[in-house]
């Protein structure tokens, strides 16, 4: 064995190195700028600290902060630190995971003593006591038993029950200064590379999402490099709060909750309005793009969920009853109705393809820990359809979905979309072949098209693949909307077919989407994007008439019975109030148009039109003023 290895870097270049140079002094050699703005390093694929010796040949990426995985690393160490701070502050603390997540990072603790923000503002004082002292973070490789031994002997139970139940002979475990704790890494050189980070708020949390486990508390926080960025990222999530949708739904009476119904939103009727506007959206586009809608009961025999395979992967997020000595369930999804229909009559390939849509409600239990307003609740409707096509037809059928999700999503002013392709997931029905197969359609239909798209490995459905639509919203946070899945087991499992040219019977192929995802949920969504303000189609009241004195009550009377003639939505406000604060009123209920009316409009039987947006538009007929609705409505702007 030579004393000297062959470095590769990513532009091609060459390094020899001495064996056991670590990937830090492979930094330094590239050059020293590059050695003080390293921050970890990729070895062989694989992320390791700066410390990692190389013990052979290797292709070798040093990271730094402007990459795009540093910031995970970062905030991973971060992390540990918060853990640290913790356990000065309450050595009695049990510590449980603490992974970096898509805005941040969290840690959980198993800790008697309820956790304030008067506890965080010291935690984080102890955070930043940490980073002053650039405790380097040390990797040690530590045998089963050892392990074991250690987590035991001082009372860290979920890190030993984590090392039970993961298999291996050794276990990495990172240490800064007097704390220590079991991680794969990598992690920073040292903590004072810690410069700009907040913890956010305390949430309880079930060990393992089990609600039959212990709830523990989890501390959010958020960390980034630059100072700018966090201060970035904070006014952000203040405007997130202004957006919340459950905030905006109670000032614009759109919907409550209530523990009647857990998790379960109750619409008013200006939310039944914008619901159902929504409804009406989609099925104009069903009618156009050849669906055929469909109704089928809420609640099914448990014998048709053990058919379509829902009973043993999805049992735990459904309903049961029992009904004259026979066991029903709630539905979770539509696809087993629609299979029915399908049966109903003896299919010709020239019938296909069948597209069925369904707005019908279905129920999924979810913890009450996870629900969040609209955007997690366990009633709800989706724009859901099942597609029967030949194989043959696949690859037209998801192009004209992907088409109009693509323009959907614009119509709702979601202009940045990205597409995944999910792959097979651990638990899942189908022969290897059939998986095989429709992965390889919907991969080529992707490639075919002009849409750029990523492999999302393991987070297809487990009937099938599927292709994702994620939209990034005005504060810049990812929603995944639509899905469209490529099904040939069910078709198998229930025996369908139709007739093929040559006279033979074939099953059908089953395409699964649903392009808003759940109405609920979509609305959530799309209330935080346009923060309440509707557009002019989709908003409850289109117009407010608003009067200056009394003595113009009577026209605006007149005015407001004929716009709701035609079919505008709007209301009047005539009460003794200064005209400012009806104004505002209004704005704050987020009402596209105010219609003022002074006694110049009266005399010259005219509207003052003030956009919510614009402000004043000036003087205007009513009849130009229906047009330039009309306009905006024809639109959807």
């Amino acid at each position: 064995m030579t004393d000297t290895i062959r470095v590769t870097l990513p532009d091609g270049a060459v390094l020899e190195m001495e064996r056991g140079s670590t990937v830090a002094a492979v930094a330094d050699k590239i050059s020293p700028s590059l050695r003080k703005k390293a921050i970890a390093a990729e070895v062989e694929g694989t992320l390791v600290d700066l410390d990692h010796e190389l013990d052979g040949d290797e292709c070798v990426r040093i990271l730094t902060a402007s990459d795009p995985q540093a910031l995970q690393i970062l905030r991973h160490s971060t992390a540990h630190v918060m853990a640290q701070a913790v356990k000065r502050l309450f050595p009695e603390v049990k510590l449980a995971i603490g992974p970096a997540i898509e805005d941040g990072f969290y840690y959980d603790f198993d800790l008697e003593h309820p956790l304030s923000d008067k506890d965080l503002r010291s935690i984080q004082s102890e955070m930043d006591k940490i980073a002053k002292q650039r405790l380097p973070f040390q990797r040690k490789q530590i045998a089963r038993h050892e392990a074991l031994e250690n987590m035991e002997a001082v009372g860290e139970v979920y890190k030993t029950e984590i090392l039970n139940e993961t298999e291996g002979d050794t276990f990495s475990f990172y240490t800064q200064g007097e704390f220590t704790d079991m991680c794969r890494g990598p992690h920073l050189p040292c903590t004072g590379d810690l410069k700009a980070y907040r913890l956010l708020n305390v949430a309880g949390a079930y060990w393992r999402g089990d609600s039959n486990r212990k709830m523990l508390q989890r501390i959010y926080g958020t960390t980034f490099f630059k100072k700018q960025d966090l201060q970035e990222h904070l006014a952000l999530l203040e405007e997130a709060k202004k957006r919340d949708h459950r905030k905006i739904g109670k000032e614009l009476d759109l919907f409550s909750f209530h523990p009647e119904a857990p998790a379960s939103p109750f619409f008013h009727p200006k939310g039944t309005l914008v619901y159902n506007l929504l409804v009406g959206y989609v099925r104009e586009l069903y009618e156009r793009f050849g669906f055929q809608e469909v109704i089928t009961p809420q609640i099914l025999s448990v014998d048709l969920w053990h058919r379509s395979g829902h009973y043993e992967n999805y049992q735990e997020n459904m309903f049961f009853t029992s009904i004259d000595d026979r066991d029903f369930a709630v539905k979770p999804m539509n696809c087993p109705g629609h299979v029915l229909i399908y049966k109903t009559q003896v299919r010709s390939y020239r019938d296909l393809p069948i597209r069925f849509a369904d707005f019908g409600r279905l129920h999924r239990y979810e913890l009450s820990g996870v629900t969040a307003g609209l955007t997690r609740v366990r009633t709800f409707s989706q724009d859901d359809a099942h597609i029967f096509c030949t194989p043959e037809q696949i690859e037209a059928e998801v192009r004209s979905q992907i088409r109009m999700f693509l323009e959907t999503y614009r119509v709702f002013g979601f202009d940045r979309t990205k597409i995944y392709l999910s792959t097979r997931p651990e638990k899942s029905i189908g022969s290897d072949e059939i998986w095989e197969l429709s992965e390889r359609a919907l991969t080529q239909v992707l490639t075919e098209s002009d849409n750029e798209f990523e492999i999302d490995p393991g987070a297809g459905v487990f009937y099938g693949p599927k292709i994702d639509f994620k939209v990034q919203d005005a504060m810049k946070r990812e929603w995944q909307l639509g899905t469209i899945q490529l099904d040939f087991s069910m078709p198998s499992r229930f025996e369908l077919n139709y007739v093929s040219a040559e006279g033979a019977r074939q099953p059908p192929v089953m395409i699964h989407r649903a392009m808003l995802g759940s109405i609920e949920r979509f609305l959530g969504v799309f209330i935080e994007h346009c923060a309440g303000a509707f557009p002019l189609w989709m908003a409850p009241l289109q117009f407010r008439v608003i009067n200056v004195t009394d003595s113009q009550g009577d026209y605006c009377k007149q005015v407001l019975a004929t716009l709701k003639k035609g079919g505008w939505r709007g209301d009047a406000d005539l009460r003794n109030e200064k005209i400012g604060y009806k104004i505002r009123q209004a704005t704050l209920e987020k009402i596209p148009y105010m219609l003022i009316i002074g006694d110049r409009e009266l005399a010259e039987t005219n509207i003052s039109v003030r956009d919510r947006l614009e402000g004043d538009r000036g003087s205007m007929s009513l009849d130009r003023f229906v047009t330039l609705m009309a306009e905006q409505v024809r639109a959807r702007s």
